[in-house]
């Protein structure tokens, strides 16, 4: 038996709900053996961020060392990577171990407002990394960042799409949760190929959304290292996080976590295909 082996290279969040504990709960949920590089240490909780602690970068690259010297990675996915030094002992660990299936999702901004990414770094992670990855997958506020442009339609969400393209990823998943007057969340793929299609879902009302990007990531990283393809990889992790917000914990005071063993559950139960629709688009691009 081959057990599928995922790396998550991101920040530690002491409440739980998100970083490095979202990723590898995540990945144990999904069937795949977790391993991980931590980047930053945060004091957080579903208030919001109280301090952020940066590793070394000695210490992020001794950590890939680590990893890449022992371990088979399926797939791996980046988190909170904090500056330009990590970004770039990330991408070149990317290329010495030549790592496959790298799925970026590129954390800028806590739920609550902190920086999770120095202003600076944003142009080291179009360079030196997002050129690596299979997959990156930005919400609308980070998406803006990286294509340069405000997102407001449907049409900005295809022309943002376009130039994070250009960046030399392979493919981008744009989610739709932070658009405002929606009744659902719809998130877009796009791919160099030219499929896209759009996954939607109904936008549940609940103040439980903390880690929801560190966990849709994790999910279709999972599901690359289980030998998924890519696009079915994507609706499998939209399936999970739809499930995880559905079915909130009520934790904490604030924005609390989401429920990372709800998709197990309710697919043990069956009636998890008609959560989500997937709809096949084209754009002429």
């Amino acid at each position: 038996m081959t057990v599928p082996i995922a790396l998550t290279i991101a920040g530690s969040d002491s409440g739980g709900g998100a970083g490095i504990q979202a990723d590898l709960k995540t990945f144990q949920e999904l069937g795949v053996f977790g391993t991980s590089v931590l980047t930053a240490v945060t004091a957080q909780n579903t208030m919001g961020v109280q301090g952020v602690y940066p590793m070394e970068r000695e210490a992020v690259k001794t950590q890939l060392e680590s990893v890449g010297a022992d371990f088979l990675i399926s797939a791996l996915k980046t988190g909170m990577l904090f500056d330009a030094d990590i970004i770039e002992e990330t991408a070149l660990s990317v290329t010495h171990f030549g790592w496959k299936n790298l799925v970026v999702d590129p954390v800028m901004i806590a739920k609550g407002g902190a920086p999770l990414l120095r202003s600076e770094a944003a142009a080291a992670l179009k360079e030196l990394l997002i050129p690596h990855a299979l997959v990156v997958t930005p919400n609308i506020p980070e998406a803006e960042v990286l294509a340069g442009m405000s997102i407001v339609s449907e049409a900005d969400c295809v022309r943002a799409a376009e130039k994070m393209l250009a960046l030399g990823v392979h493919a981008v998943v744009m989610k739709g949760g932070h658009r405002e007057g929606e009744s659902k969340a719809d998130d877009l793929y796009m791919d160099q190929t030219g499929k896209s299609f759009i996954m939607s879902a109904k936008r549940i009302d609940t103040k439980d959304t903390h880690g929801t990007g560190c966990t849709f990531a994790a999910a279709l990283t999972a599901g690359l290292a289980k030998g998924k393809a890519l696009p079915d990889a994507v609706v499998e992790a939209k399936k999970f996080i739809h499930a995880a917000i559905s079915n909130g914990l009520g934790i904490g005071n604030g924005h609390g976590p989401t429920n990372h063993w709800a998709f197990s559950e309710l697919k043990d139960e069956g009636g998890m295909d008609q959560e989500v629709n997937v709809v096949a688009v084209h754009y002429s691009y």
